[in-house]
């Protein structure tokens, strides 16, 4: 039988509504992020004594000069020396290369972008427009090999942010003492967490480190009840990935729009 031409397939199921809806989704959140990542403004939001921190921006280990509201969260103080006078400066691409790269190397979005952007192919039983195909044990596409290192980072990152949830549960009075509390983007940070934990710790990585490296991690107790355990998770691996996609870039949304006096953070009690 010959090679399918481009697009060519036997399917009578609109199979083209999922390539393009993925590549809809990461198109908005690409751009979206990339424009908020280049604001290295109004990220942190303090009004009515609360403390949110957008995700984009955590940890922000330098404030903008333009941006000195935000030093109380900076981990080093204002912007590095170093930094070229000639390139706008936002602690965002101090942090976001490492989410980033996770997510660009994780397995699920592999086949997800590889359908819906290089069209590779645009689906199953869906003729491509290439005849040939290398793999991933050549460059460029080795590198997503390093997705087990991103992991890592990944994790960290889960409890940088956790930190910053907890954050948001305090809140300061007229006289500066914190005081436990809830509002809507005290919410909107946990999820935020809780999405992404769902997300990072049912990676096929992770399963495979708490799996303790094994082929046959059954014949190991403490190994075979990890691997069940970040098994749960990974069965609805494109669930959390999308949920927490949507959501991280809805949290930036929520305390960039509050830090700018458009919404107003509703304080539950």
């Amino acid at each position: 039988m010959p090679p399918r031409r481009f697009g060519e397939t036997a399917r009578p199921d609109a199979w083209w509504v999922q390539p393009v809806a993925v590549f809809l989704g990461f198109t908005a959140f690409i751009v979206y992020s990339t424009w908020a990542a280049f604001q290295g403004s109004h990220f942190w939001f303090n009004g009515q004594g609360a403390d949110y921190l957008s995700p984009f921006y955590s940890p922000e280990l330098f404030y903008p000069a333009q941006y000195p509201q935000a030093a109380a969260h900076a981990w080093f103080g204002v912007q590095p020396y170093w930094w070229p006078n000639w390139l706008v400066f936002s602690p965002a691409f101090l942090v976001l290369w490492a989410p980033a790269g996770f997510r660009l190397t994780c397995y699920y979005y592999r086949g997800a972008y590889y359908k819906a952007f290089w069209a590779d192919p645009p689906n199953c039983a869906v003729g491509e427009p290439r005849k040939t195909f290398l793999g991933e044990r050549y460059f460029p596409l080795v590198l997503q090999n390093v997705h087990r290192y991103f992991m890592y980072l990944a994790v960290i990152f889960i409890f940088i942010l956790g930190y910053d949830a907890w954050k948001a549960m305090w809140f300061a009075d007229a006289t500066g003492a914190a005081h436990f509390g809830i509002g809507v983007g005290t919410i909107v940070l946990t999820l935020n967490v809780i999405l992404l934990a769902s997300y990072t710790f049912g990676c096929h990585s992770l399963r495979h480190l708490i799996g303790g490296f094994l082929d046959e991690p059954s014949k190991v107790s403490a190994c075979a009840k990890g691997f069940a355990c970040v098994s749960c998770l990974n069965r609805r691996h494109m669930m959390w990935a999308w949920f927490s996609l949507f959501w991280v870039g809805f949290t930036d949304v929520y305390v960039r729009l509050c830090a700018m006096g458009i919404w107003h953070d509703f304080r539950i009690f």
